[in-house]
């Protein structure tokens, strides 16, 4: 079993729940868990027995977002560098902060977000990465980058536009309002709501238990289909999910279950 410093995590069958686990900071993002998720990401995709990860967090909030220690840190090592190269050195801590995020999305497994608390800044940031969100109905959002005089640069604006649309993206960017739960299900950042967190969690825990039992190799494709469709064309799309389905349409996973339909019984696939 992997070990982490800053996430909780809880094996449920094929069901990997993972806490955020800085609750006395209100689950601020510092550096050892921005990166810590990303190592989170890397080992899910890597495990054969973990078919769906749960994103969570331990404590009252889902996360602050950034902790303000890894801006000081950023900034202390920002002055200290030379002049011609700051902004390179500046970029390259950029790009690494967004590909620990994106890790999520690259995952071979769905990622689900269960939010509770707040959810601020590189948050949104994070949720916006995993393939659903699910939160309580008084949960609290706020896209807070530009409060700070920044532009949200780990995702948020890449990818709010196709989740929520982008005319609602603009607004909760530009403004940096809060916003509720309820209205975050409305606007479809969320798919449902709960009057609490252990009402969440278990419906959570249910919906990610159904995809388990499905084909991993069908999931993982269809997950990576949806992720290719919202860069490409739609003839683009369908020339990739065409070769996919030739490679899978006839597999072990695929004959099990039509003979299980076939023979009315529950399938049973292998980790793959």
């Amino acid at each position: 079993m992997i070990e982490f410093s800053h996430i909780d995590i809880v094996h449920e069958e094929k069901v990997l729940i993972a806490y955020l686990n800085r609750p006395k900071k209100a689950n601020a993002l510092n550096r050892g868990l921005w990166f810590e998720i990303e190592k989170l990401a890397n080992w899910v995709n890597e495990s054969p027995d973990i078919r769906v990860l749960i994103l969570a967090g331990n404590g009252n909030h889902f996360t602050s977002g950034i902790d303000f220690s890894l801006i000081q840190e950023m900034s202390s090592q920002f002055q200290k560098k030379p002049q011609g190269i700051r902004q390179e050195w500046l970029y390259r801590e950029i790009r690494k902060l967004q590909d620990a995020f994106s890790a999520l999305e690259t995952c071979s497994k769905p990622v689900l977000a269960a939010i509770h608390g707040s959810c601020i800044g590189g948050g949104v940031d994070l949720i916006s990465a995993c393939d659903m969100r699910y939160s309580t109905e008084d949960a609290r959002f706020c896209v807070k980058e530009i409060d700070l005089a920044i532009v949200a640069d780990i995702g948020t604006i890449q990818r709010l536009p196709t989740i929520i649309g982008e005319g609602m993206a603009r607004e909760l960017t530009l403004t940096a309002r809060p916003f509720s739960g309820q209205e975050a299900k409305e606007m479809k950042l969320v798919n449902r709501t709960y009057p609490s967190k252990e009402e969440m969690m278990d419906e959570v825990k249910k919906i990610a238990q159904c995809i388990a039992e499905k084909s991993p190799i069908s999931v993982r494709n269809t997950k990576r289909t949806f992720v290719y469709g919202r860069d490409h064309s739609v003839q683009e799309g369908l020339e990739q999910v065409a070769r996919l389905n030739a490679g899978i349409l006839f597999s072990a996973d695929s004959i099990e279950a039509m003979t299980s339909m076939m023979q009315k019984k529950k399938p049973s696939f292998l980790d793959s």
